[in-house]
């Protein structure tokens, strides 16, 4: 049986933009989106434009979260992000219309192989379909997607794809029920 040895990581693999531009977004991310002190969405929008994010109209970003890479981002319209949310965008996070992400949820596109001795970088794509909410604290891994209306619970933790109008619950996150909208 082989020990992990991070000694042979490597990743020349993964370029996800110059240097400078990560760096750039880095001091733009400290100062705007991390910080209390920007409570304007509209400015939020502006610069993750500005970094190549396609966001829609009616988007809500609450202060203190952290986007890694906006370049990596689409958001549709009237989206909510809540406080504390990680966007942890290695690869594409498509986030459709209407969903809410509550505060402190992460969408993490990235993890390692733990089969290998040098513990690969991984990436999966992340797509939140119409509709979705996503509840507080918790956790969307690499490579799922939340199907139109499905609902993950306050603290799940999604690792598999999430069925439409479906309420999901645990870790991993199960099926619980179905979801009613009600007019």
């Amino acid at each position: 049986m082989k020990k992990t040895d991070l000694s042979s990581f490597e990743n020349n693999w993964y370029r996800p933009g110059s240097k400078i531009k990560i760096g750039i977004w880095y001091l733009v991310n400290i100062l705007f989106f991390k910080s209390s002190l920007n409570p304007f969405s509209k400015l939020k929008v502006l610069l993750l434009r500005l970094f190549g994010a396609k966001v829609g109209k009616g988007v809500v970003i609450k202060p203190n979260i952290n986007i890694k890479y906006p370049w990596f981002l689409e958001i549709g319209d009237y989206v909510w992000i809540g406080e504390e949310v990680w966007i942890d965008n290695l690869t594409l996070i498509k986030i459709h219309s209407n969903v809410c992400i509550s505060q402190g949820a992460m969408l993490l596109t990235g993890n390692h192989n733990f089969k290998k001795s040098s513990f690969d970088l991984m990436v999966g794509e992340i797509k939140l379909e119409e509709g979705v909410w996503i509840g507080a604290k918790s956790v969307v891994c690499p490579g799922v997607t939340c199907h139109s209306h499905s609902v993950l619970a306050v603290g799940s933790v999604a690792t598999k794809d999430l069925e439409p109008y479906t309420i999901y619950q645990g870790n991993p996150a199960q099926a619980v029920r179905k979801r009613e909208i009600i007019e």
